[in-house]
């Protein structure tokens, strides 16, 4: 059987490029993208994330506006900087760092950002609108960025979800719960698998697309699948490897050494799944850049409009200087 690796580092490149021009047109109408970033506390894995974001956006032209806040900051601290650049209209999109610290509710600080920038799509009505897989210019069609992005991979690497059995592992309202729905509204037969779940390996062995999502360092062996799988691995986890300069090495939820002979295609970790997060989080930046130039354009078009309705029902003749 050919081996496939879906290479995310390679996928993400495709639609960073694609931005490229998107932003130019941008720019040429005097919108310039912005990302405003909020990181609470010192986490390593975080400020890493966000120090990885705050290049690509960097390197494709999109302005970075980070807040970095300590440990014990407030709640009401935090909701203060959401405020402020929900307000900004620099700002397109807004991206809270998770996981904040535990004093701090989440759920009540992302549903502050406001709807119109809310990024990672994890707004209460972003996610609504997931559910009910609202078509059209009135649903906020912004899903989070982790399940978008392996969804990418599939279609990309012509990977079919129509038909095939989906097997999730985890549940969390970032990954495992939105990205079920997406494979669902794309004719998959899903099912979840969570911390609950009884003799979770017979139900993996039926997966025709399995998805490891739970935190759990090489949890997935070869007996867990069956020939033919494909694995889109979720998880990043330090290992201890004495031959590495920081003392390990980053692997997935999936042994990947072990399933590899027995796949159909996977994900490698790193390179997979985690550079797609970014790249996602970048094209809904551009997103909801155009947004904004579309409102630009409509308040133009309409004060066009009422300019020439003036004219036609008060006959205001030439050389009559209005400003609109």
């Amino acid at each position: 059987m050919l081996k496939r690796i879906i290479d995310g580092k390679a996928i993400s490149k495709t639609i960073r490029d694609s931005l490229v021009p998107r932003i130019m047109k941008l720019k040429e109408n005097n919108i310039i993208p912005g990302l405003g970033i909020i990181l609470v506390g010192d986490r390593i894995d975080s400020q890493t994330y966000v120090n990885m974001k705050k290049k690509i956006c960097d390197n494709l032209g999109i302005t970075n506006f980070d807040v970095k806040l300590p440990e014990d900051t407030t709640q009401s601290r935090i909701m203060a900087e959401v405020q402020r650049m929900n307000s900004n209209p620099q700002i397109h999109g807004i991206l809270v760092q998770l996981p904040l610290p535990k004093h701090i509710d989440e759920e009540t600080i992302l549903n502050n950002v406001s709807l119109e920038k809310d990024i990672d799509g994890f707004h209460a009505q972003n996610i609504g609108n997931l559910a009910l897989n609202r078509q059209g210019s009135t649903a906020t069609k912004l899903y989070p960025c982790t399940p978008e992005g392996c969804i990418e991979l599939l279609d990309r690497s012509n990977i079919e979800i129509e038909g095939k059995h989906a097997v999730i592992i985890g549940r969390s309202n970032i990954v495992g719960m939105p990205l079920a729905l997406l494979l669902l509204h794309r004719n998959a037969t899903v099912t979840i698998c969570h911390s609950r779940t009884k003799n979770i390996e017979k139900i993996t062995q039926q997966a025709d697309i399995l998805v490891t999502a739970c935190g759990r360092t090489q949890m997935v062996k070869r007996d867990w699948i069956k020939e033919g799988v494909v694995i889109i691995d979720v998880g990043i986890n330090n290992l201890p490897d004495e031959t590495k300069k920081r003392g390990y090495r980053l692997v997935g939820d999936t042994d990947y050494d072990d399933v590899f002979e027995k796949v159909g295609a996977i994900t490698p970790v790193p390179g997979g799944v985690g550079p797609m997060t970014i790249c996602i989080l970048m094209k809904h930046v551009v997103q909801l850049a155009e947004k904004q130039l579309e409102c630009k354009h409509e308040q133009q078009a309409q004060s066009a409009k009422e300019y020439e309705d003036r004219i036609n029902k008060y006959g205001l003749g030439e050389g009559l200087n209005y400003t609109i």
